[in-house]
């Protein structure tokens, strides 16, 4: 990487609330899909304007870590790099199954906000209890895990009283996108979803920690992707002395 790019985003003062205490953060988990046209294309889309979190801004499918991601058992694994930088500056005690519970999650959120499933097809499904689990599961698909990498991590400053430690995992591989020409807004969380070309993608109205990770996005896909596994990921965090920045 560039030794003379700040990975830092400017997040100081966006979206500052007034609060007494600042709420503990929410592990979430959102997904940056890429698909290779002329251009590398990246699926995003727009936060409905009654989100109180971000409204009307442009992200990556996304949300919070649910009990169900960390209970579901299936074959695939994660890389054992990514697992790595996902276990860093955590609990020593957090098990396995919630760190690739994290990367589930960005799986099935992407599919409940978008239509989009990814993964490969197996022939013995999945059941689980969850809703959203068993739709996708429907389709005999087994989530694509093994092709997610770990790009960046930020937790949302103290000024915010909804707050979300956010893992910001990539796929980089067409082949496990089952249906990705009909994108649906199924959940209603975003809108005007559609593939943005990365180069044209800070041209829209983005959150700046949205932004920062696009830049961070553009420096691996000029990789190959058997390097960018073992890349760094950088890790913005937020104390009383302000903003930090820390490599995963």
């Amino acid at each position: 990487m560039n030794s003379a790019y700040d990975p830092t985003p400017p997040l100081t003062s966006e979206y500052r609330e007034k609060s007494t205490r600042a709420a503990r953060p929410k592990d979430a988990a959102t997904l940056i899909v890429i698909r290779r046209r002329e251009t590398p294309e990246i699926l995003m889309g727009r936060r409905a304007s009654s989100h109180k979190f971000m409204p009307n801004k442009f992200v990556f499918p996304g949300g919070k870590l649910d009990l169900a991601d960390q209970r579901l058992r299936i074959d695939a694994s994660l890389q054992p790099q990514v697992l790595d930088k996902l276990h860093k500056y955590t609990r020593k005690n957090t098990s396995p199954e919630k760190l690739t519970g994290l990367a589930l999650a960005a799986i099935r959120e992407t599919y409940e906000e978008t239509g989009l499933l990814i993964g490969r097809p197996v022939e013995n499904g999945y059941r689980s209890k969850n809703l959203s689990w068993n739709k996708f599961f429907a389709h005999s698909l087994e989530p694509a895990l093994e092709s997610l990498e770990l790009v960046a991590r930020a937790i949302t400053p103290t000024y915010r009283v909804r707050r979300y430690d956010t893992r910001f995992l990539m796929i980089d591989d067409a082949s496990q996108y089952a249906n990705e020409d009909q994108l649906a807004d199924a959940s209603g969380e975003l809108e005007e979803l559609h593939w943005v070309p990365v180069d044209e993608a800070p041209k829209l109205d983005l959150p700046g920690v949205t932004r920062w990770v696009i830049d961070e996005v553009t420096t691996r896909l000029a990789l190959p992707i058997e390097q960018r596994v073992t890349l760094p990921a950088p890790f913005v965090q937020f104390g009383p002395s302000g903003q930090s920045q820390k490599m995963l």
